[in-house]
């Protein structure tokens, strides 16, 4: 079987999310819709759930999600699996964070839900100081945040639909204290969006990852290893780079992850993607 299979994360890999309003680069774009032209096929493979997945990426053109760090898995619109956290679980971290004033939201296929000091604390670091700041006001009106804008606010926290649980940095309790109360049923991932703070992190389901999601979609769609592409940028690619036969960081990635990574190709501004992608033959212009 010729067929290859692509798999992109979002943040820092197809989405460049350092300006304010994030976008997908126009190289990327190109490349996404060439090789699907060829008959590959081109798999978003994110942390993000269906509700931060925005139509300006949806648009590029993908043959399905893997969402949640690997909790959900869509082929089309056919789900092939979705692993949700348990009520008494969503209930067990949200009476910690509220009882010690963590600023978080949970991610659902349906929304994601802020807690009541959220926005306020991610519109001054993405925007800066809008009530004292000029500058900070013209930024939010000219490049609003798409994620920013997409939370929900007073809405109750204790939910059935979770896939997982993102924090933000609480200077008072290390981030080994999330891991002591909750390693038990979640997978603790620290740091995953650095804006958030060196403690911060998210909590998934235990035993989903983008690896265990790949070999699913993978052996479902009777593809070969050996024909399975990746590119990401953060440490959580890891187990994606790993498992997929040609691993690639982005020149933008964290060095960690490079230094794991089969290759390394330029930035995502700099059309690092398309470039990889036409040096593996994946695009013939």
């Amino acid at each position: 079987m010729n067929k290859k299979i692509i798999f992109f994360d979002v943040d820092g890999t197809l989405v460049d999310v350092r300006p304010a309003r994030e976008y997908v680069p126009e190289s990327t774009i190109k490349a996404v819709r060439e090789t699907r032209k060829k008959g590959n096929l081109c798999f978003l493979c994110t942390g993000r759930s269906l509700a931060e997945i925005y139509p300006h990426i949806l648009d590029v053109g993908f043959d399905g999600i893997i969402g949640a760090g690997g909790g959900f898995v869509t082929i089309g619109d056919e789900m092939l699996y979705h692993k949700k956290v348990s009520d008494n679980d969503v209930h067990r971290v949200v009476d910690f964070f509220e009882e010690n004033d963590y600023d978080y939201y949970l991610e659902s296929n349906g929304g994601l839900f802020a807690s009541e000091n959220l926005v306020s604390r991610l519109e001054k670091i993405t925007y800066g100081d809008l009530e004292n700041d000029e500058n900070a006001r013209k930024k939010k009106e000219e490049q609003p945040s798409h994620f920013i804008t997409s939370l929900i606010e007073g809405e109750s926290m204790y939910r059935s639909d979770v896939n997982k649980i993102c924090f933000l940095e609480n200077k008072d309790i290390p981030f080994q204290t999330i891991n002591d109360h909750f390693s038990d049923a979640f997978n603790v991932i620290h740091c995953t969006v650095p804006a958030f703070g060196d403690d911060s992190g998210e909590l998934s389901v235990v035993g989903v990852n983008k690896a265990s999601a790949i070999e699913t979609l993978i052996q479902h769609l009777n593809i070969p290893k050996e024909n399975t592409f990746a590119f990401g940028d953060g440490m959580n690619d890891t187990d994606m780079l790993e498992y997929c036969h040609v691993g690639i960081a982005v020149g933008n990635a964290k060095e960690g992850l490079k230094e794991i990574a089969d290759e390394v190709c330029d930035d995502i501004a700099k059309d690092g993607i398309y470039k990889a992608m036409k040096k593996h033959q994946l695009i013939i212009e």
